[in-house]
């Protein structure tokens, strides 16, 4: 069971308070009559599903009522941050990866290859 911080009541609550309702940060077409049907079906219908960093949209149902958001790991489903409407997300698929680049170590060297300053 998950623990969801709500950034508006200022409290950790259990799943079931709160309701996802989708991908976050989703920006609507300027000008929707001058959209094509195809460029209208992908706003309305089509969303990412990435195997990783994900900004996704809840609702805290049984309390505030308020919609917030979350970014979450869709494998491993931590919750990497909680942040309100209208902010932006601290943490990103990209951050991620550059983090990871960051504190990645080099491989070790393996048996076959010839190591400076070591006798065979």
């Amino acid at each position: 069971m998950f623990h969801i911080f709500c950034p508006y009541c200022g409290e950790h609550r259990e799943e079931e308070e709160f309701h996802p309702k989708g991908q976050a940060h989703i920006a609507r077409p300027a000008d929707p009559e001058a959209c094509s049907d195809e460029e209208w079906g992908d706003y309305l219908f089509f969303r990412d599903n990435p195997r990783g960093v994900h900004h996704e949209l809840w609702l805290h149902a049984v309390g505030c009522r308020k919609f917030f958001n979350i970014t979450r790991h869709t494998v491993s489903y931590e919750i990497l941050e909680v942040y309100r409407m209208g902010e932006q997300p601290t943490i990103t698929a990209e951050s991620q990866a550059a983090k990871a680049a960051a504190t990645a170590t080099p491989p070790a060297p393996s048996a076959a290859e010839p190591q400076e300053g070591v006798r065979a």
